[in-house]
């Protein structure tokens, strides 16, 4: 028996793979790259150029998807779904900045886990904004800001599934929750030191006596 015929088959087939994940670990990256460049524009509220960022890593996104399809084991492999979580996380970091709703993950166009992940992440994301929001003195929008924070990890925080179904979205969930509340103290510090310099300018000290 002879295994040449296999030998070719399988040869072909594993050319194919590789060739297949060369191209979505390319784009991934690229991808990536994309999202993070919109995230920093977004910071700067130039939105339309964000908007142009993620379109762009959406077409890279739908080229590493649709070349990976035929090959699960690499499609799976956790780096696309890692380039998909930092598309979910600057699409979601681009509505908050800009004071819109969070799209759902339908209109994302990725999986849960990395939809989730990415919100967990965007958290980090709002913390920034929030601190360059107050060193503005605009803390009603701060507030606003540290609600969708606490929004996003209550949505997390009630998801108990295992880790290998939501991508280890807990220790995610974790890390959001710590941030939360070094924000909550900063925006807490911030409040008092309002009241405090309000209070001295409606109730200047008198005079000291003596």
């Amino acid at each position: 028996m002879s295994l040449d015929g296999a030998a070719e088959l399988l040869r072909a087939r594993l050319d194919a793979k590789h060739r297949a994940r060369e191209v979505g670990l390319r784009t991934a990256r690229q991808a990536v790259r994309s999202c993070a460049n919109a995230i920093r524009s977004a910071h700067r509220t130039e939105l339309e150029r964000a908007d142009q960022l993620l379109a762009e890593a959406r077409d890279l996104l739908a080229v590493a998807e649709s070349t990976l399809a035929a090959h699960p084991d690499v499609y799976y492999a956790g780096f696309l779904q890692d380039a998909q979580k930092e598309y979910a996380e600057a699409i979601a970091t681009r509505a908050l900045v800009a004071g819109d709703p969070v799209p759902p993950p339908e209109d994302v166009g990725v999986g849960d886990a990395p939809y989730l992940n990415g919100l967990a992440e965007t958290v980090g994301e709002l913390r920034r904004h929030l601190l360059d929001v107050l060193r503005r003195g605009d803390l009603p929008r701060a507030t606003a800001l540290f609600a969708a924070m606490e929004e996003i990890h209550a949505l997390l925080a009630d998801l108990d599934f295992p880790e290998a179904i939501t991508g280890n979205l807990r220790r995610s969930t974790d890390v959001a929750r710590a941030i939360i509340e070094r924000t909550r103290s900063d925006l807490t510090l911030t409040v008092i030191q309002r009241d405090l310099a309000d209070a001295l300018r409606h109730h200047p000290p008198g005079p000291e006596a003596g």
